[in-house]
């Protein structure tokens, strides 16, 4: 629906009839229909009205007793804006402060237990915007007044609130009952047992009309899964699982077919009939989708022109010219999940966090850390570079030397840039994950860091395995052992500068180039192309990973008794080739310090990164 005009908007402000009463200030143009109480018989509580069902689901009936707590929702005069930065170049104009956008103008409504209130409106009309304050995770000053039940919102409610995205942020290699599963571990209370928790997933797949594809992963982008509208409602079930008293949800239906969106307003419909609050925006509905609202509340560039009972706005539009919803368009996501200031209390403790997040990542992460491309592509190096050095003569330094340098070079680049993608591509999910309380960022981090352990030093294990000994490289198992925990070493220091590129930019484009630029830097100052750097940039070696990585396995594969042939019938020792002499073998201990303290600075960095990076 357009907006009226000035003139036309003039016909709100006349003569109401007796059950309907005007707001005041700006939205005193508002209509807002009075609505009596949702009949009790909605609200009914199977776990405290029918014993068998409390004897047969504890653990879900304990969730009941404890969460469901009808809520009426009430919104009064709410208003949101926000500064307008001036780019005008003119030195004239810029002294001239701009006004501050509305994006919210006094916004009247009420829904309570039982029902299910719809947000309509045009493009950037301010639905998900006040979506999101009425789910308390809008930042800054929010005017006007938000209370559940008489009161203003708390930590206690948060949990108590479910709150669906309209993009559906799911692993796409996990199953429906695996997902569901994982999420009420993390979700619900400790004094639940894990079989309690496991039961009140399958209830809510069974609740949701998901038994049929609970074994069917979720899939995503190029893997085949379950449908858009199964999608969906796995979504809702993640919110379901702690039996929210207040529900909000976002777009719920957009890019569903009419059959499927229907079923999706239609579970929506039962879920408020049990006693929830339900608040959802809508995307165009249907005839048949209105018919099922109770409330509508419709917006205009941030300012209401309705809201009440869904039944009576076709008749109120009519009387003033005119029709809601024909002209609705999909509206622009504005400002979706940002975390409030408000406390938080876990659910779950720190420890009990780690082992999901740790067995959800392994089984999450395993199809795409052995995928047959990456397997392909470390093993064919692998195979290629042994053949390359095949037997290498050891007479031959400069050759045994250059397949070190190769090591430390190619385990440098590769972890670096698969560590690059790690947190940009998680980013959607640890924001709607954390702005529910679903868990510490900081079990997380470490659940993620402990994951990769297998995933990350699996492959180049095989590939030093093979390479080494083709490559002709000194036949001791002890010099074997020391080259690959090496390596190791430098796969997890440069997996760790891949996290805090990637955690400080949080753009998978730019911290590409930079990293680019750096494991260049890396490979000019490693100490085998250049011997003599000029003073004034040597030290870009001491910055350089791969520089140290370099030296510990030059330093492991040659002692003091080590000779090469330097000439006719003369011998020369090893560590008195120029190259390696330039070296300076004789610090192994600092070598290892400092990559020590790139280990663990580099995580340290990319931790903060993260989480200063993040919303709250």
């Amino acid at each position: 629906m357009m907006p009226p005009a000035k003139h036309e908007m003039e016909v709100f402000s006349r003569p109401q009839p007796t059950n309907v009463f005007p707001t005041t200030n700006r939205s005193e143009n508002i209509v807002v229909h009075a609505e009596p109480p949702v009949s009790a018989s909605n609200n009914v509580n199977p776990c405290l009205d029918d014993p068998q069902q409390m004897q047969e689901t504890p653990g879900r009936c304990s969730i009941l007793r404890e969460s469901l707590r009808p809520v009426t929702l009430k919104f009064e005069e709410v208003g949101y804006s926000i500064k307008v930065v001036n780019t005008d170049r003119n030195w004239w104009r810029s002294a001239e402060a701009k006004p501050d956008k509305v994006i919210l103008g006094g916004v009247t409504g009420v829904v309570r237990p039982g029902e299910l209130l719809a947000m309509l409106g045009p493009s950037g009309s301010g639905k998900t915007t006040l979506l999101t304050a009425l789910a308390g995770r809008l930042p800054g000053k929010i005017s006007g007044s938000i209370t559940y039940n008489g009161q203003p919102f708390s930590g206690y409610l948060k949990r108590k609130t479910g709150f669906v995205t309209q993009d559906d942020v799911l692993y796409p290699h996990l199953t429906v009952i695996e997902t569901l599963t994982y999420t009420a571990l993390l979700r619900l209370p400790s004094k639940l047992t894990k079989q309690e928790k496991i039961e009140q997933a399958e209830l809510v797949i069974m609740e949701l009309g998901l038994t049929g594809c609970s074994n069917s992963i979720v899939g995503g982008g190029l893997l085949r899964g379950i449908s858009g509208g199964e999608r969906k409602r796995v979504s809702i079930g993640q919110e379901m699982l702690v039996n929210p008293s207040l529900l909000l949800l976002d777009e719920p239906t957009s890019g569903l077919d009419s059959t499927t969106a229907q079923r999706i307003v239609a579970t929506l419909r039962g879920l408020a009939r049990g006693g929830r609050t339900v608040v959802t925006t809508i995307h165009q509905p249907s005839s048949r989708l209105y018919m099922m609202f109770d409330k509508v509340v419709v917006l205009s560039d941030g300012f209401p022109i309705y809201s009440g009972n869904a039944g009576r706005a076709m008749e109120y539009f009519g009387s003033i010219g005119f029709k809601p919803g024909d002209d609705l368009i999909n509206p622009a996501d504005f400002f979706l999940d940002l975390a409030n200031g408000s406390e938080k209390q876990w659910t779950t403790t720190w420890w009990e966090q780690f082992k999901v997040l740790l067995e959800r990542g392994l089984k999450e992460r395993r199809h795409e850390s052995y995928s047959g491309l990456r397997i392909f592509q470390v093993m064919s190096v692998s195979i290629l570079a042994g053949l390359l050095w095949w037997h290498s003569d050891p007479s031959h330094i400069q050759d045994q030397v250059g397949l070190l340098f190769f090591f430390s070079i190619f385990w440098g680049f590769f972890p670096l840039f698969n560590a690059i993608f790690t947190f940009p591509q998680e980013r959607p999910m640890l924001i709607k994950e954390r702005s529910s309380g679903m868990y510490r960022l900081s079990s997380y981090y470490f659940a993620r860091i402990a994951g990769d352990l297998p995933m990350e030093l699996v492959l180049p294990t095989i590939f030093v395995a093979i390479t080494y000994w083709m490559g002709g490289l000194k036949p001791s198992p002890l010099n074997f052992v020391l080259t690959l925990f090496i390596i190791l070493f430098n796969v997890l220091v440069s997996q760790g500068l891949g996290l805090a590129l990637g955690a400080i930019l949080m753009d998978v484009k730019q911290a590409t180039t930079i990293a680019s630029v750096t494991m260049l830097v890396f490979l000019l100052a490693g100490g085998y192309y250049i011997q003599h750097i000029p003073r004034f940039i040597a030290w870009l070696k001491y910055t350089s990973f791969s520089y140290y990585c370099y030296k510990l396995l030059i330093g492991v594969q040659y002692t003091d008794k080590d000779v090469y042939e330097c000439g006719f019938g003369k011998q020369c020792k090893v560590l008195e080739f120029p190259p390696i002499e330039h070296l300076g073998l004789s610090y192994k201990g600092l070598d290892v310090f400092a990559l020590i303290l790139m280990l663990f600075g580099y995580r340290l960095l990319a931790y903060l990164a993260l989480k200063n990076g993040l919303p709250r």
